[in-house]
């Protein structure tokens, strides 16, 4: 079998996703064109001979609308033989598209492929593609009848079946922005951030951030509506252990062993296995679950095996819940922080998670990374690779 590897592994830097955010004046095409500009000028790699672009945006509307994958590409000043075709798993989206990259260079389709994502969440807000529409449709509605809630609600019950309290959420999140501020102060993200423009760090990183100042939010999904249908909740899902809106991009140049070799280009990781899986829609965030589960599985591999796990931060709730499930490390989860401080640019989150966890694993000498994915609609994908 034909072995996909990592070549290469780029990111913006996270950008605040609201207008006045250190991105915001820059078009997402651009956002996008810039990493795949950066992953070319890093290899040397004459930009004709990549068979494909595949990138995961979850607001395709407005300026992220017609394509952005093929207007990155034209923008960047690519071949215009280079084609392009853009992704939608919500949150999920680019990490879809390294699996689908991966998978077609196993099945003998691609040779050289990048997978990447973007989100501009400032200039594009995140509902602009739904707005004033019914995206569910009668079968939804009639499947569902009590409705379907926001991610925040979800997180809320998650945190209820879990039974997390508001401190341990809290005490999550803070260690996000600690560890994320002490690997970006030894440098450990300066290998995987293109700069744009004078922006070179994460903007939505709080070094400062402690579990006191946390506790002072206020829950952000209480309304009239939402205590009306969960009278008895304690709302704990407050902005602080929420992922941010951001702005960014990220990309990954996947290709074959034997396309790596005659390009003279050091491979620094493998695909080793991936499952994407479906879920309760109301839950909606509890994928990743079933998902890890799949894809050990298929990996013949136990979780104490694998040395570091990316599990996306959309709210706490959610990676704590995936560590209790599976008695995980908490050391080995996220260990560079994650999406609650790191943001969470929807469509670009998937490759920077995956981005991360391969300098991760190279910093660290670790030979496998789990990353997984929970994703709008009740889906996640999970994925393993192994370091070269």
């Amino acid at each position: 079998m034909t072995n996909a590897v990592i070549v290469d592994a780029v990111r913006t830097p996270s950008g605040k996703g609201k207008p006045g955010g250190r991105l915001s004046g820059v078009h997402p095409a651009d956002l996008l064109s810039a990493v795949l500009l950066a992953l070319v000028e890093r290899t040397g790699l004459d930009p004709v001979l990549i068979d494909d672009v595949l990138a995961g945006c979850v607001g395709q509307a407005g300026e992220q609308s017609l394509n952005i994958a093929r207007n990155a590409v034209l923008g960047a000043g690519l071949p215009e033989s280079v084609p392009a075709t853009t992704i939608d798993r919500q949150c999920g989206s680019s990490q879809q598209a390294a699996h689908f990259a991966a998978q077609g260079v196993i099945a003998g389709a691609y040779d050289i492929v990048i997978a990447c994502g973007v989100e501009s969440m400032s200039r594009v807000p995140m509902g602009t593609a739904t707005l004033g529409a019914d995206a569910f449709g009668p079968g939804v509605a009639a499947r569902y009848p009590e409705g379907l809630v926001g991610q925040g609600v979800s997180a809320e019950l998650i945190a209820e079946r879990w039974k997390l309290d508001r401190a341990a959420l809290d005490e999550f999140s803070a260690r996000s922005h600690a560890r994320a501020a002490a690997t970006a102060a030894a440098g450990g993200f300066d290998n995987e951030i293109v700069p744009i423009g004078t922006a070179d760090t994460d903007e939505t990183i709080r070094a400062a951030t402690d579990v006191a100042g946390l506790a002072g939010l206020q829950p952000a999904f209480l309304n009239a509506a939402t205590s009306g249908r969960f009278p008895d909740f304690e709302w704990k899902i407050t902005p602080g252990n929420s992922s941010p809106l951001t702005d960014g991009a990220s990309a990954v140049l996947i290709m074959s062993e034997d396309a790596a070799a005659a390009l003279n280009l050091r491979p620094r990781a493998r695909f080793h296995s991936f499952a994407v899986t479906g879920s309760d829609p109301l839950l909606m965030l509890t994928g990743i679950i079933p998902a890890t589960r799949k894809v050990l599985d298929r990996a013949s591999l136990a979780l104490d095996e694998i040395d570091a796990y990316e599990v996306n931060e959309a709210f706490a709730p959610v990676p704590l819940a995936w560590q209790y499930e599976f008695g995980a490390d908490p050391d080995r989860l996220n260990p560079r922080g994650g999406a609650i401080a790191l943001g969470h640019p929807l469509g670009a989150s998937g490759t920077r998670l995956l981005t991360t966890l391969v300098n991760h694993l190279e910093a660290t000498g670790g030979r496998y990374g789990l990353q997984t994915m929970c994703e709008g609609g009740g889906m996640a994908n999970a994925t393993i690779i192994e370091r070269i």
